[in-house]
């Protein structure tokens, strides 16, 4: 915080007043964290910064209603994780799979680094990739993915373990 907001509280009031210079402040002190949640979720850089600006429209015409029942952060990421899932959720499509995968197929017998790994998150197929960072980076339970996305709590187990599967074929590869 700066000498203006030296509290989060002092932000959300600001913000609540529809103090614009609070709000930039708001929106460069997120814009990168939710720019690269999103990118995660959609893979698709215009798209990306189009489901970011909605988002912060969004926070910014309802934060009035924001009740601090969890971090300014939280709420900020709930919004952009629902704008960016409304957005893509016609690309969307699960696929029934098949395949039983073992815990134990998983494995890397490797060292990778961010980069590889973020490649091949971004490789993933659509539904998978957003199951995986919902669960294995945003850390949601498969009970929330499976409301966020109107999908089966089984879907959503499968899908996670489908981008498993493939980031390790992807990864051992390298």
């Amino acid at each position: 915080m700066t000498k203006l907001y030296t509290s989060e509280e002092d932000l959300i009031k600001a913000c609540k007043a529809q103090n614009t210079q609070a709000q930039f402040f708001l929106f460069e002190n997120y814009k990168i964290a939710m720019f690269n949640l999103i990118y995660r979720i959609c893979n698709d850089y215009d798209q990306a910064n189009d489901h970011l600006q909605e988002g912060f429209i969004e926070v910014f015409r309802n934060i009035k209603n924001f009740r601090e029942e969890s971090t300014l952060g939280a709420w900020i990421k709930s919004i952009m994780i629902r704008k960016t899932l409304k957005g893509i959720s016609s690309k969307i499509k699960f696929e029934k799979l098949n395949e039983q995968i073992q815990a134990n197929d998983l494995l890397l017998d490797q060292w990778i680094d961010g980069e590889m790994l973020d490649k091949a998150i971004r490789n993933l197929p659509e539904s998978s990739r957003t199951v995986f960072v919902l669960y294995e980076i945003e850390g949601y339970s498969h009970d929330e993915i499976s409301k966020m996305l109107k999908v089966s709590t089984g879907t959503s187990k499968s899908q996670l373990h489908y981008a498993k599967k493939i980031l390790q074929k992807s990864l051992s590869k390298n």
